[in-house]
Order: structure tokens, then C-alpha cells, then sequence
């Protein structure tokens, strides 16, 4: 594994914060099946690289200096 990328962009990192927060919620009574935990885990992943992809836009349209 010679290629870095940030944490955010991760499938595993998502896919266990959907996994603790699911059984965070059946604690609480909240039922969550499992295939719900695979698609939120999909579109906050998704949701996270369109957000990223904003940013970056955004980011060059108002900076100061040119690309050298």
C-alpha cells in the first residue's frame, strides 16, 4: 500500500461510523438494518467527494495567485 489518500476518503473509515452509529441507535431502540448501513454508507461517501470537489472549485475561482 504505496498510496496515501485522506482519511475522509475512505470506504472502511465511513463504512465504521455507520456501523458504530447503527448500533449506537438499536441501543436506543432505533432499528437499522443492515443493507441501510451499507447505503448510507455509500452516499456519505459520495456526498463527501462531491462536497470536496466544491471546495477545491470554489477554492481556485477566488484565490490570489495563478497556477505556476
Amino acid at each position: 500500500m504505496e498510496q496515501s489518500k485522506p482519511w475522509y476518503r475512505s470506504r472502511t473509515i465511513w463504512a465504521s461510523l455507520v456501523t458504530v452509529a447503527a448500533a449506537l441507535a438499536a441501543i436506543v431502540g432505533i432499528p437499522f438494518a443492515e443493507a441501510d448501513q451499507a447505503m448510507l454508507t455509500e452516499t456519505i461517501l459520495q456526498t463527501v467527494t462531491a462536497v470536496g470537489g466544491l471546495v477545491a472549485l470554489v477554492g481556485r475561482l477566488v484565490a490570489r495567485s495563478r497556477i505556476g
